[in-house]
């Protein structure tokens, strides 16, 4: 644990891993550059010490001591992760505080722990515990449905759900199911793809297959849920915002005994006709407000894919925002 010395003006810092600086600091200092911008401070290291001074050193040693807790539980630093650090302080949180309020939610077929990385998915993450059927609603990237199959597959292996049931409306930019070549499931496998893909990475290929011809785990195109009802089953319905109001509505009033479903969407990713309402956009104007429905709204500072993505959403959102004044 690195130990803090202060006075009025200056606070030091003592380092247990020396060689770990290299990375704290960033290329040509560049992690380092932008906390003392953020905080109007001067830090230098000298020997096994990091000094700090200037004007907000506490704001600054706060941050230095995330940036060292990231370092310290074995994950690499980058610049995307220096930036949500930054965030958090500067709207009075820390991402030490952040991360004692996420537990690991699975392992990966190889053993790497899965957990929510930012304030936005351990929210999301706790209402999926805590309520029958959830709504994640954000951006590209915030791991809105790679979170849900992991919750989905914690509640299997402890055998909350006896099943779990992906779905997807078969609505893609400007691409139509009768021109794509082969039978019915070759022409619904390519929409499913991101769905299997998660499935996979958690559970491995050769396990989630074996579920999957036991019919543990169904993944499904949107229309296949039509007539049923789902009792003890963990059902997730991806890219909800190509359903219409009538296909929301259907899956929602799928939901059986033991169940538990998670809707995830991105309302800026709509890919339905014009004419055509989207149904998540609908849902999330008439459920608000009913008792056991949750909604998580995940934000740009949630994503957990190249920091280029965060950046290009951002762009996009303000393009969109000049657009419509």
């Amino acid at each position: 644990m690195q130990r803090t010395v202060t006075d009025k003006s200056i606070r030091k810092i003592e380092i247990e891993d020396v060689e770990q600086t290299a990375e704290l600091f960033g290329a040509d200092d560049g992690y380092l550059t932008k906390v003392c911008k953020a905080f109007g401070v001067n830090i230098v290291q000298r020997g096994d010490e990091i000094i700090i001074t200037g004007d907000d050193t506490k704001g600054a040693e706060d941050v230095i001591r995330d940036m060292f807790f990231i370092l310290k539980n074995g994950e690499h630093l980058d610049q995307q992760k220096v930036d949500y650090v930054l965030e958090l302080a500067g709207e009075g949180s820390s991402y030490r505080q952040s991360m004692k309020n996420s537990d690991v939610v699975c392992f990966t077929a190889h053993g790497k722990p899965i957990k929510a990385k930012t304030t936005g998915q351990i929210e999301y993450v706790n209402k999926i515990r805590d309520n029958d059927i959830v709504f994640g609603v954000g951006p590209a990237g915030t791991g809105k449905t790679y979170l849900a199959v992991a919750m989905a597959v914690k509640a299997f292996k402890k055998k909350e759900v006896q099943r779990i049931i992906l779905a997807r409306p078969a609505v893609e930019a400007g691409e139509n199911l009768g021109f794509l070549p082969g039978d019915l499931q070759e022409k619904v496998d390519p929409y499913l793809r991101p769905l299997y893909d998660a499935l996979f990475e958690i559970l491995g290929r050769d396990n989630a297959m074996r579920l999957k011809e036991r019919e543990n785990i169904e993944v499904v195109p949107l229309a296949y849920m039509r007539g049923r009802t789902l009792d003890d089953s963990f059902i997730i319905l991806d890219e909800a915002q190509n359903t219409t109001r009538e296909q929301m509505k259907m899956f929602l009033t799928r939901l059986g005994f033991g169940s538990k479903a998670v809707v995830t969407g991105d309302i800026t990713q709509i890919d339905l006709p014009k004419k055509k309402a989207s149904g998540l956009k609908d849902a999330l104007r008439i459920l608000r407000g009913v008792e056991g429905i949750e909604f998580a709204h995940l934000r740009d500072s949630d994503v957990v894919r190249h920091p280029l993505v965060r950046r290009i959403i951002s762009a996009y959102d303000k393009a969109e925002h000049k657009e419509n004044d």
